[in-house]
């Protein structure tokens, strides 16, 4: 392996902090190699006229950073673990995760309403989840970078009251108010998070696995591991509302088949997921695939 490895990541102001955090973490645990950042567009990135439901958003994230990785110009790449497919190709593999932030969701709404009436947001999970806190609210997508969407809905752009975002992101940006915004922190049983949802997910090639697997936070991959199994077994990928999240002693999903449901899970290595996926999936009434 090279001193000098390069780190893939998409270009949006959230994703190089991230690599950033990703390198602070490397420069402590392997002082002996040098890392660089090598910013890449991805195609989503650029046609932000895209419907991400109609296409399906499965690797559209993350297509152009794993090829990066496939032919060698980059040794890392660093993604948001919930944008990653459940399944990799071409001897791709997780090398680890950084410790996980708030995985809440957020509710950001124009200061002063008394009545949300329209909310901007792509994700499926969070529609079909605040629906139930917002039954009447009108919805619609909206696309761009935190920073964009907080900008649209404090200026009321079409017609928009308020969108939702990860906490995670908010604070790794350093954001913690907007002038004419209001933020609205949800409960994890208010709208259970995507699998992965604020974990920094280090991405590299199996023969290169043995440098990294000890180095990242074990709770987080074990947590995170869950988590993508689960929506795994029911063949989803991230246009379907799922929503899965471990804390460490409870294991809290969304489906819109079962609704909120929660479980006490003790789970303490890896060996053990098949297991508990098996007797959740079951109690849920929910075919695995």
């Amino acid at each position: 392996m090279p001193d000098l490895i390069s780190i893939a990541t998409r270009k949006s102001p959230l994703a190089m902090k991230q690599t950033e955090l990703v390198l602070a973490w490397l420069k402590n645990r392997l002082p002996g190699r040098e890392h660089t950042i090598l910013p890449l567009s991805t195609r989503v990135d650029e046609r932000l006229n895209w419907s991400l439901e109609k296409r399906g958003d499965i690797g559209l994230f993350t297509k152009e950073l794993e090829e990066a990785l496939i032919d060698k110009r980059a040794g890392l790449a660093v993604h948001s673990a919930k944008d990653l497919p459940t399944r990799f190709q071409n001897n791709l593999a997780i090398a680890g995760y950084l410790p996980r932030a708030s995985a809440n969701d957020v509710l950001v709404q124009r200061t002063g309403l008394k009545e949300v009436k329209k909310i901007a947001s792509s994700s499926p999970r969070r529609r079909a989840q605040v629906r139930l806190i917002h039954p009447n609210t009108e919805w619609t997508a909206i696309r761009g970078n935190v920073g964009t969407r907080l900008q649209k809905v404090a200026e009321g752009l079409e017609e928009i009251d308020a969108s939702l975002l990860a906490a995670a992101g908010l604070d790794r940006l350093d954001i913690k108010s907007h002038k004419g915004l209001d933020f609205v922190e949800l409960s994890i049983e208010e709208c259970v998070p995507a699998p992965g949802q604020a974990a920094i997910a280090i991405q590299c090639r199996e023969e290169d696995l043995e440098v990294y697997k000890d180095l990242f936070c074990e709770k987080t991959k074990l947590a995170v591991t869950l988590e993508r199994e689960f929506l795994a077994r029911l063949g989803g990928g991230c246009q379907t509302p799922v929503g899965a999240y471990y804390d460490g002693k409870h294991f809290h999903t969304y489906h819109p088949e079962s609704g909120y449901t929660v479980f006490e899970v003790k789970l303490n290595e890896l060996g053990k997921i098949d297991a508990a996926l098996d007797k959740m999936l079951k109690d849920l009434n929910l075919k695995g695939s």
